[in-house]
């Protein structure tokens, strides 16, 4: 079993990591050679802290160290003379001023729009800043695009050389340049959110910090494109979902699903935010991706209780959502609204050919949903197997408790087995 210094070194880790490259990413301009030396920083601190405690701010010590690293590496390196040079007038011994949150000039935004540059392939750069801002490791990006680990990992590996054999200048860019970049900087929002709103591995099943994160980069977005009506409606949609997040799991720390949730536990000032920035987004232009799915979101924010959800409408929206962006992730969300305005039957009828899919053959939410379908038929036996798959499939121990608390509730004259 881990230590406790072990698990709060990650903790700050996966709280830092980010704003650390970023900081060294600044001043060094390559963020493979940031990533290396911010690593090096950890390596440090696992040395160090268990005797000397850990500092009252952690992310500045790990900065100072990472930029000492930096120079080092830099001295022993002529090659590198001129990054040293650059260390060297941004004032080694101090670490950087990490206040001013939401200045446009905030080194984590500029290191999105590198990690975004059209140098890369759309897939690349996803992968690099999930990596690089998420703090997210290999495994877990590559269980968020639904591909294997080893091809994630060349992504990262090429995407970072390139980066470097360009000279990709590390700043945020403007006018056209900004706009080509623009919606792959929300896709990396979206999917660091995402990650934090429902964790693909590990002891808990969210995240807070991530989704503030992403939370506050998107904010920092509408301020910079205030005319751009998808940057608000990805706003939206991220504080729609982030009010829930009080009522999303219970004492211990385990699921509630969206259907149980206490709505007295909402924040309600994240969901008058999250529909004035809706509002503002479907004012500025036709609904793209993230403003769709924020009107979904806002159809379970509107209604008083779970019975009064307006799912007719939400079906409709998931089918506007799937002829715009074709997805069998997409594809079963719908199957869910189907399933909840017309019944099982319709839901499962949307549902059933996405088994055929290679995408979501080892995607543990597709069993999950067809397990509650069928649980809904009577069908207890099939049902029951649905969910023991998803258990299997899912890497997070709270989903994995869920759906195997869900099989456990079957009547137990229609346990698992035969028949």
């Amino acid at each position: 079993m881990p230590s406790e210094l072990s698990l709060t070194i990650d903790a700050v880790w996966r709280m830092e990591s980010a704003q650390l490259i970023a900081a060294l990413a600044r001043v060094v301009r390559d963020v493979g050679f940031a990533e290396e030396v911010a690593q090096e920083a950890l390596v440090a601190a696992l040395a160090q802290w268990p005797t000397e405690g850990v500092p009252d701010n952690p992310g500045a010590w790990l900065t100072a160290v990472g930029k000492r690293r930096a120079i080092d590496i830099m001295r022993r390196n002529r090659r590198r003379a001129e990054k040293h040079r650059l260390l060297a007038n941004d004032g080694i011994e101090e670490p950087p001023e990490l206040n001013d949150r939401y200045d446009v000039g905030d080194d984590l935004l500029r290191l999105i729009f590198v990690a975004c540059h059209p140098v890369l392939s759309k897939e690349a750069r996803v992968a690099l800043s999930l990596r690089l801002l998420g703090g997210l490791t290999t495994q877990e990006i590559a269980r968020a695009f639904l591909v294997p680990e080893p091809t994630i990992a060349q992504r990262i590996v090429r995407a970072k050389r390139s980066l470097s054999k360009s000279r990709v200048p590390f700043e945020v860019p403007r006018g056209e340049e900004r706009a080509r970049r623009l919606p792959s900087v929300l896709e990396v929002i979206y999917l660091i959110f995402n990650e934090g709103y429902a964790a693909t591995k590990g002891e808990n099943w969210v995240c807070p910090q991530l989704c503030e994160e992403a939370m506050r980069l998107g904010r920092i977005l509408s301020h910079l494109a205030p005319e751009e009506s998808e940057v608000h409606g990805l706003v939206a949609l991220m504080e729609l979902q982030a009010s829930r997040f009080a009522a999303r799991t219970g004492v211990d720390g385990e699921p509630v699903l969206l259907l149980d949730q206490n709505r007295a536990q909402w924040d309600y000032v994240l969901i008058r935010q999250g529909l004035e920035a809706l509002a503002k987004a479907e004012r500025l232009g036709k609904p793209g991706p993230y403003t769709l799915q924020a009107a979904i979101a806002a159809c379970h924010s509107r209604a008083p209780t779970s019975e009064q959800t307006d799912w007719v409408r939400i079906a409709a929206l998931y089918a506007a959502l799937t002829q715009l962006t074709p997805s069998p992730v997409v594809e079963l969300n719908r199957a869910v609204a189907m399933s909840m305005a017309f019944g099982p039957q319709a839901g499962l009828e949307v549902a059933d050919p996405l088994t055929r899919d290679p995408a979501l053959r080892r995607y543990h939410l597709l069993p999950a949903v067809r397990g509650h379908l069928l649980e809904k038929l009577g069908r207890h036996h099939e049902a029951c197997a649905e969910f023991e798959r998803a258990a299997m499939l899912t890497q997070n121990r709270r989903e994995r408790e869920l759906m195997r608390k869900r099989a456990g509730a079957i009547p137990p004259n229609n346990l698992c087995g035969p028949k």
